[in-house]
């Protein structure tokens, strides 16, 4: 079945204003992070990916025990594609690590894109299933 041209609007005034949230909210983390840590790593990025992926990993479980419908579509666009889409950072992820590379900190690059890969997909992965078996009948 198609969707309406209402429909599809509201759908993308849902990811804007997510997307709003989701990256004040980043801004929000890196400020802090550069407080706390200084600027010699990415901390703050690393976090925002790391955090992003679990919260991505509970809504992602929670949404797949729902019927569909029932305003999933809508929740779905706004948290996940809009609020975590604008949380989320790989770009800056992309530009940290070259930045710490043409810094001649090679080992740190290294280590920053490891971790923030492995970390994240462990932290989804681990989410999913927690989420999964606790909404399970």
């Amino acid at each position: 079945m198609p969707i309406s041209l209402a429909t599809q609007l509201q759908f993308l005034c849902l990811v804007f204003v997510g997307g709003g949230i989701g990256a004040v909210a980043r801004y929000g983390v890196s400020l802090a992070a550069l407080s706390a840590f200084g600027p010699h790593f990415p901390w703050g990025t690393l976090a925002i990916n790391v955090i992003g992926s679990l919260v991505m990993g509970v809504f992602a479980g929670w949404l797949m025990t729902r019927q569909a419908g029932s305003g999933s579509d809508a929740f779905r666009l706004f948290f996940m594609t809009g609020i975590l889409g604008g949380f989320t950072t790989f770009s800056a992820f992309s530009l940290d690590a070259v930045v710490l590379w043409q810094r001649g900190a090679t080992l740190a690059a290294t280590g920053y894109v490891a971790a923030s890969v492995a970390v994240s997909i462990l932290a989804l992965v681990a989410a999913l299933a927690a989420t999964r078996a606790m909404f399970a009948s």
